[in-house]
């Protein structure tokens, strides 16, 4: 049992200490804040962190400047965000194939995502789209499935990297159809989505904000979306349920992640500072323009819904025996 002193020391401890945090979040940000994205510019995750980064930053009163680092899937960036110092000056954006699909396949990644970062806010979630270059033979889901079948390797297709989520879904994909494609992994979706375009290799499984555009423009077909229901920007475009491939058919978060270490304070103010973010109805536009839901949810919603993808990934990759090519 304390005496009084020492009941008075710890008392007088406590206090030094959440005002110490609490002077922190309340001098926070004092300088520019980095958010980093782990892929290459052009993606759904480096339009969704331009979407967010400027009107975080009129809330917080600091820029919020943006800053690529691609490779290995997004492997890269994510250790680079991990091992950064936990004040809130870098932060980085979230994905499924950095803390669920990529985590799930290589058990040599040099992180946890569920220990090595403090989850934030999820910003938006995003359906997934397969898609083909218009030159290709098909131009619906069944006549692609039935084309890939007849023509087993002939065709390759694109994604983020190994180990992304692109990657995982379409290995789910064909693993569910007895189908076979080659795997071409880039530095980020949106160099391997201009090579479709491009026609350089024919497929892409993508996130639909990043392959909207050119699908919407003739540059893309798409064959089937990974949504709870159609796509009104895609009416005509059946959903992976739809089509009989329901474990297929999940949608992709875009959140705000920092190092471990965080102070709860400090989370919490650049928290309510994205969820003030995303009421603005100029910003919201532009993420449900994209076919995304908007996010802003709380950082313990978001841990939590960060770790149940983990576990669903596993799954996938210890059901279909995947493993890195």
């Amino acid at each position: 049992m304390m005496s009084r002193r020492h009941l008075a020391l710890w008392g007088a401890s406590l206090t030094l200490g959440l005002s110490a945090g609490l002077a922190h979040a309340q001098g926070y940000p004092s300088k520019p804040i980095t958010l980093q994205v782990p892929f290459a510019p052009g993606g759904t995750t480096d339009i969704v962190a331009r979407v967010i980064a400027d009107p975080l930053g009129k809330v917080l009163g600091q820029s919020v400047v943006v800053l690529n680092r691609a490779g290995g899937g997004g492997v890269v960036g994510a250790q680079e965000l991990a091992r950064s110092a936990p004040d809130g000056y870098y932060l980085g954006m979230a994905t499924v194939s950095t803390t669920a699909a990529n985590p799930a396949i290589n058990p040599k990644i040099p992180y946890d995502p569920g220990t090595d970062f403090t989850p934030i806010v999820n910003l938006a979630a995003t359906p997934n789209v397969i898609a083909v270059h218009p030159g290709f033979p098909a131009k619906d889901f069944k006549a692609f499935v039935a084309e890939l079948k007849k023509n087993p390797g002939k065709y390759s297709y694109g994604s983020s990297g190994t180990g992304g989520i692109g990657h995982l879904q379409t290995e789910l994909f064909k693993s569910l159809t007895g189908t076979f494609v080659t795997h071409i992994p880039y530095r980020g979706a949106g160099p391997a989505l201009n090579d479709v375009i491009g026609g350089q290799i024919p497929i892409i499984f993508d996130n639909l904000p990043s392959a909207l555009p050119h699908i919407q423009a003739g540059r893309l077909v798409a064959m089937a979306v990974a949504a709870p229901q159609r796509v009104a920007a895609l009416p005509d475009v059946p959903t992976f349920k739809e089509v009989g491939l329901e474990p297929v058919n999940r949608m992709a978060y875009y959140g705000l992640l920092g190092p471990k270490g965080m102070p709860a304070d400090l989370v919490n103010k650049i928290n309510a500072a994205a969820v003030e973010a995303l009421k603005d109805p100029a910003v919201r536009k532009r993420i449900e323009d994209t076919g995304s839901i908007v996010g802003g949810n709380s950082p313990a919603e978001f841990a939590a819904q960060m770790k149940a993808e983990l576990e669903v990934y596993k799954q996938v990759v210890a059901k279909q025996k995947l493993k890195l090519d």
